[in-house]
């Protein structure tokens, strides 16, 4: 695992080609394929350059065919609606002439609430009593992968390089089978972020993707290190509840109601230190076994 920081804000940063025309560009440029969860931060900042005054409150997002880091990503947005108080935006990534992606964003101005609830959020650690050296004592530490490990270490970021996490739950990385699948863990980008509260939502939205299907790999004992498993998310949902800073960390609780039919679908709430939720999310992947 690499534990290079990349800049979040840059890889937000789209390039204006024409109006509702962006390029977007891939950090740490390889041979795998694009994070799902870049693709739907450039969308949705791509949208939200279109529309004022309003902010996002849901996306759903389809993934069509794998990306190339090497290739420079266009964002075609199409306003589709401009009501009173909501607005819709489409938007397709294109790669060589290609659609990769297809997202919607819908976006919603400020007005009070009728009803006001919300699931509580579950006992957890803090981040801060999440370190490498708390989890050293723990009697399955021998066991925990070194990429594990080190995700503990201050300022370490995951795969991507733009995200520190910190799980609260080992278990799942080291094969125990979790019957509900729920598993939790901390996020939060590896770089402060500016006042923008439109930024902060992209930022969310590109950490939501991280590693969502450990909650259905949890409730049959396999690790997302399963050389034996083939994985690829098809699509991607996120709902916005309240406001929040998305370099403040925030508890991703994850769970899996269900997987048939060669899919999985994984689901998850996202909370504030003080309990306040501020996003759901959805996700469902085709799972096969390799041959």
């Amino acid at each position: 695992m690499s534990t290079t920081q990349t800049d979040l804000l840059a890889i937000l940063d789209l390039d204006p080609i024409e109006p509702n025309l962006f390029r977007g560009n891939s950090p740490n440029a390889g041979v795998e394929p694009v994070f799902g969860g870049q693709l739907i931060g450039q969308a949705m900042r791509a949208a939200s350059r279109t529309v004022e005054g309003r902010r996002a409150h849901s996306l759903h997002c389809y993934f069509i065919q794998p990306g190339d880091r090497r290739v420079p990503i266009i964002y075609k947005v199409e306003p589709l609606r401009d009501g009173k108080s909501y607005s819709t935006r489409r938007v397709i990534a294109i790669q060589r002439g290609d659609v990769i992606c297809s997202v919607i964003v819908s976006f919603h101005i400020d007005e009070q609430s009728v009803f006001e609830h919300q699931d509580r959020i579950p006992d957890a650690p803090m981040p801060e009593a999440l370190t490498a050296g708390e989890l050293s004592k723990m009697p399955m530490y021998a066991k925990i992968p070194e990429r594990i490990r080190r995700w503990y270490e201050p300022g370490c970021a995951n795969s991507e390089g733009a995200i520190e996490v910190r799980p609260v739950d080992i278990g799942p990385y080291i094969g125990q089978k979790i019957d509900s699948g729920c598993i939790r863990f901390w996020i939060k980008p590896t770089a402060k972020l500016p006042d923008d509260p439109a930024l902060h939502l992209c930022a969310l939205a590109y950490a939501s993707d991280w590693s969502l299907l450990d909650a259905v790999m949890a409730r049959y004992g396999r690790t997302v290190f399963d050389g034996r498993m083939l994985a690829a998310s098809l699509d991607h949902a996120i709902w916005f509840h309240r406001p929040f800073r998305a370099d403040d960390w925030l508890l991703y609780v994850k769970d899996s109601p269900s997987s048939q039919g060669g899919r999985g679908i994984a689901r998850g709430l996202i909370f504030k230190r003080d309990g306040t939720l501020v996003a759901s999310v959805a996700q469902e992947a085709a799972l096969r076994e390799r041959r």
